[in-house]
């Protein structure tokens, strides 16, 4: 959805019609609308409000926040990953969103956590890393998936003196729990668990935030012990997809959650992404939707046969950090 570009001069980022120019230079033009679409009303007792299309389009404006906005990754993640350093560019989880951001004059962190290190870890380097970049500064934070409750641990438990949250926006965060990780944990089973953690950490794979991602744990540990900070705004986003590709990674664990959670996006239940004031669920988007990870092929193709795309990933974080400005943040 989202095409390489060259990034604007920083003192053209904060005027609106480089910012305009730099969007049509980056996505495509069925993507672009001068207007902004309708949002859908309808409202279903699980789901919270119904999101069908409200981010299909970039629109002409967005306000700014005022304070700098952390993109926390969730597990498995990383901000940049450099495969071949030198002879392929580099690979971004917040694909093309934080360019969006910054060419709309947002002061974006992005942070590097252990990919599949404990909750504790994770919340730790989250600290250091807001810490380094804002200096003092007030900060939102939007979070996807795992980093969500890494922001949450952060903010209730460590408390850092240097890091201060105005807000959290969680994006499809197992808030819950997830009931694809009991069911993994239940077929590996309690004997063979030592012996499959013992190879992963050979293959330096840290494996705490594994277990941290069960019901069992998020419900009767995390959650009780981990209030929310009342001077903290907090806001979440679930999404929902009713069929995957056929090569999707989230066949079986899509499978899985719907029969015990229901509606999912393929890795996270809409049930368990919500926290504090839940802001409504996107339909017919994946969890990797979320990170403009879209299999570009598969919209091509869809495309091909007058199918257009009802979400677009850059157009959604836009909108995020235009209600957080709207909030006074």
């Amino acid at each position: 959805m989202y095409s390489p570009c060259r990034a604007l001069p920083r003192n053209c980022r904060t005027s609106a019609s480089c910012f305009h120019r730099f969007l049509r230079c980056c996505v495509s033009v069925r993507y672009l609308s001068t207007a902004k679409p309708e949002a859908s009303t309808a409202v279903d007792p699980r789901l919270g409000k119904v999101i069908h299309d409200e981010y299909a389009h970039v629109r002409d404006h967005y306000e700014t926040p005022k304070l700098p906005v952390v993109l926390a990754h969730g597990l498995l993640g990383f901000a940049e990953l450099r495969l071949t350093p030198g002879l392929l560019p580099s690979v971004h989880y917040w694909r093309g969103i934080r360019d969006a951001l910054e060419a709309n004059g947002v002061n974006v962190i992005t942070t590097t956590v252990p990919p599949s290190g404990c909750l504790e870890k994770r919340a730790e380097k989250l600290a250091r890393g807001i810490a380094d970049a804002a200096g003092g500064r007030e900060v939102n934070i939007i979070a996807h998936s795992m980093g969500g409750l890494d922001s949450r641990y952060m903010i209730s438990h460590l408390r850092p003196s240097n890091v201060k949250v105005r807000s959290l926006v969680t994006v499809a965060s197992p808030h819950h729990g997830s009931s694809f990780a009991d069911f993994i944990f239940d077929g590996i089973g309690t004997e063979r668990l030592p012996d499959i953690y013992k190879i992963l950490e050979r293959l330096s794979v840290e494996t705490g935030a594994f277990e941290q991602l069960t019901t069992k744990y998020m419900i009767n540990d995390f959650n009780p012990r981990t209030p929310d900070d009342p001077d903290v705004s907090y806001f979440s986003y679930g999404a929902m997809v009713d069929r995957l590709p056929l090569l999707s990674p989230f066949r079986q664990s899509h499978g899985v959650i719907s029969r015990v959670e229901g509606p999912n996006d393929g890795l996270v239940s809409v049930a368990s992404a919500q926290w504090g004031s839940y802001q409504g669920t996107l339909v017919n988007v994946s969890h990797l939707d979320l990170i403009n990870w879209t299999n570009r092929w598969r919209w091509m193709l869809r495309s091909l046969v007058g199918i257009e795309p009802g979400f677009n990933a850059v157009a959604f974080y836009l909108g995020i950090t235009d209600m957080l400005a709207r909030e006074g943040h």
